[in-house]
């Protein structure tokens, strides 16, 4: 049997598995939770749709992976994500890592992920989980530019979404603004972290760029961060102090920003074995 035909087959099998499991879709929209995002986009971003997430460059990736997970567990509440990457992804910036996963607030063994081998199967593959309603939402990931995916292939991924009721967030890893049918489309791109208290790790922060509003709303950014606790985006850290500690009109006290982290984070294999307590989150593989 060919391999897409393989992949397919077995891809089938996982959709069914999950419409067992699962309901239809609620319709309607997807909220980012930050008012200041959701009241310029009438309230958030359309469910039954398909939204393209760049990244502004390579080293960018991470974070509009990250910002597409956030937007995923919004929107899948608690149904299954399914997940299509191509290969070429795996040895370019490394495998997905399950306890990162969780240190986003998501639960890696909800994940169905689907590699394929080409930009051709990963299409082929995410039409075919986009028209699955029993899904929370599908995660889209060709590397680079590829020619196959033109205005017809995002027509019929935008399609099977809006029949579905499935939010559909094609991840790119490009910086050429190609004709598409998405509903929107967002450029991402990361920025440092403010320090918690006791110097931890904080909130992962990202700058959001709105390229494209099939409503008619106007290129706009925002600077948010992503909760793990509550699920959400929110504001910079270093504007919440401010809005704790407003300005006294009789001081010129000053409450300047947090310094972001200094220190080098480690980078985590994902051929070695995952740290204790997490061995037991890993992705289910389709294909």
């Amino acid at each position: 049997m060919p391999a897409h035909s393989q992949l397919l087959a077995d891809l089938r099998c996982s959709l069914a598995e999950a419409r067992q499991r699962s309901g239809r879709s609620a319709i309607g929209q997807v909220t980012f939770g930050l008012p200041a995002l959701d009241e310029p986009l009438g309230g958030g971003i359309t469910r039954a749709a398909l939204h393209e997430v760049y990244a502004a460059g390579t080293v960018d990736l991470a974070a509009a992976t990250g910002f597409s997970v956030g937007l995923a567990i919004r929107a899948a509440q608690t149904r299954p994500i399914l997940w299509v990457r191509q290969d070429f992804i795996d040895a370019e910036t490394g495998r997905l890592h399950p306890p990162g996963l969780v240190e986003l607030g998501f639960d890696p063994s909800r994940i169905l992920l689907v590699r394929a081998r080409d930009a051709q199967g990963v299409l082929r593959a995410g039409a075919e989980a986009a028209r699955c309603a029993a899904l929370g939402a599908v995660l889209i990931e060709p590397w680079g530019e590829p020619r196959q995916l033109d205005l017809t292939a995002s027509r019929r991924l935008a399609l099977a979404a809006e029949a579905s009721g499935v939010m559909t967030v094609l991840l790119r890893a490009s910086s050429r603004r190609d004709a598409s049918a998405a509903r929107t489309r967002w450029r991402v791109s990361a920025l440092p972290s403010q320090a918690l208290e006791s110097n931890a790790p904080g909130n992962p922060a990202f700058s959001l760029r709105l390229l494209r509003h099939r409503g008619g709303l106007a290129e706009r950014e925002w600077r948010v961060e992503w909760d793990r606790d509550r699920q959400s985006f929110q504001e910079p850290s270093a504007f919440q102090e401010q809005s704790v500690f407003p300005a006294r009109a009789a001081s010129t006290e000053t409450f300047p920003d947090a310094a972001p982290l200094s220190r080098s984070v480690v980078s985590f294999p994902a051929d070695r074995p995952a740290a204790a307590g997490a061995q037991d989150s890993g992705l289910r593989q389709a294909g």
